[in-house]
């Protein structure tokens, strides 16, 4: 019987399929999954609460009540993919779009005085292109951070003496804030500066040189609040007095009523009172008092439980990295997203007055949830780059007798 001898089977392509395959599904570490997760779940939830909150006034005009919604869900729809891309992006690639990210986000920012930029509730921080409203300012967070921690990096050895850990951090700041304020948008104007400030802070510079700034910072803010008469008075405005009730203190009050009445189960999702006319911004702004109100206790702190793991995920990539382009990088888009949600969330509750600032991840407003996406893109692709942590082997748990 003639045997026939069959070529020993090759494995080199079995074997490269596997490399190939286990390189594209490499285990993510736990800050990824952490601040993936809760930026799908938060502008989940956003999109959730925009309907509902943007619903009744869309039928009161004659509109389709699916219309805000739908216009924040393609926004979220471009995002959310962006934000995986440039997760996979090199660090060495985002430290050499720091200059060119600024100066693009700046001249953005200052179309908003050209016959392309419109106002709005007095503030003149939006252009309009092809039909489509865009808030340059969201960007320019995003390119504040960045640039400053190219900059830091290249001074990292210099930063014990004032005019390297000043200069060009300070001026350029400076004019980028400006561009801002010129528009009369104080809110966002101080968002950029907690970014700055926080850059700087996570740099690492010593104490009697960070204070200087954070002093500058805050005569800046009230400097350009006591310039307007309107601006003063909103500010020291107290809502308890029911007389400025009509004026300064109409919006605030009914965001509390709209808390308050929630209780703690909340009335039921679609069920808010406040939404029908009452409570201006109530899908933007003042979103979390309607997560209040239809939500109740528990909406809430599932919203704060969230941007809580947000906080951890972020945080330990501060801590845990050796770059120092990331340390400060990733500390100012955190000063940013987790900073601008307790000044959110603090004027619906009262403490501070209003500045129309939105909730990141939740407020409808497709520019606003587009920036803080792909900063969290960014805050991804710096999680793929720490070490891996060190799992104990079956062998060392072992006792030799």
């Amino acid at each position: 019987m003639t045997q026939v001898s069959r070529p020993p089977r090759s494995e080199s392509g079995g074997l490269a399929a596997r490399v190939s395959l286990g390189r594209r599904f490499t285990p993510v570490s736990t800050e990824f999954l952490l601040i993936a997760s809760t930026a799908l779940l938060l502008t989940l939830f956003g999109l959730v609460m925009v309907l509902s909150a943007t619903s009744a006034t869309a039928v009161a005009d004659g509109a389709n009540p699916m219309d805000g919604a739908l216009r924040q869900g393609v926004f979220a729809l471009l995002g959310i993919p962006l934000m995986f891309l440039i997760s996979r992006l090199p660090i060495a690639f985002l430290k050499k779009m720091a200059w060119p990210a600024l100066f693009g986000a700046v001249a953005l920012q200052m179309l908003v005085f050209t016959p392309l930029g419109i106002a709005d509730g007095g503030n003149r921080n939006w252009i309009m292109i092809a039909g489509f409203t865009l808030q340059p300012s969201e960007f320019l967070k995003l390119a504040l951070a960045l640039w400053i921690a190219a900059v830091l990096l290249r001074k990292r050895t210099m930063l014990g003496t004032w005019h390297h850990v000043f200069i060009p951090v300070i001026p350029v700041g400076a004019l980028a804030i400006g561009t801002v304020l010129a528009g009369k948008d104080l809110g966002t104007a101080m968002v950029l500066v907690l970014i700055l400030l926080g850059c700087l802070f996570f740099s690492g510079v010593k104490l009697r040189l960070f204070i200087i700034p954070v002093v500058l910072g805050v005569v800046a803010v009230l400097a350009y609040a006591l310039s307007s008469e309107d601006r003063m008075r909103r500010i020291t405005a107290t809502c308890d007095d029911m007389s400025l009730y009509y004026t300064d203190c109409y919006q605030s009050i009914h965001g509390i009523w709209g808390m308050a009445s929630g209780g703690i189960f909340g009335l039921g999702l679609g069920n808010s009172q406040e939404k029908y006319g009452w409570l201006p911004a109530a899908g933007n702004d003042f979103i979390f008092a309607i997560v209040g109100e239809e939500l109740g206790l528990i909406g809430c702190i599932v919203v704060l439980a969230l941007f809580t793991f947000f906080t951890v995920g972020a945080f330990h990539i501060i801590r845990k990295t050796d770059d120092p382009f990331i340390r400060v990088a990733a500390g100012g888009i955190t000063v940013w997203i987790v900073g601008q949600a307790v000044l959110n969330i603090g004027v619906v509750i009262g403490v501070f007055p209003v500045m129309g600032v939105p909730l990141p991840f939740m407020s409808q407003g497709g520019t606003a949830l587009l920036a803080v996406l792909i900063a969290c893109g960014v805050l991804l692709a710096f999680a793929r780059t720490l070490p891996a942590e060190e799992k104990p082997s079956a062998a060392a748990g072992r006792v030799t007798r």
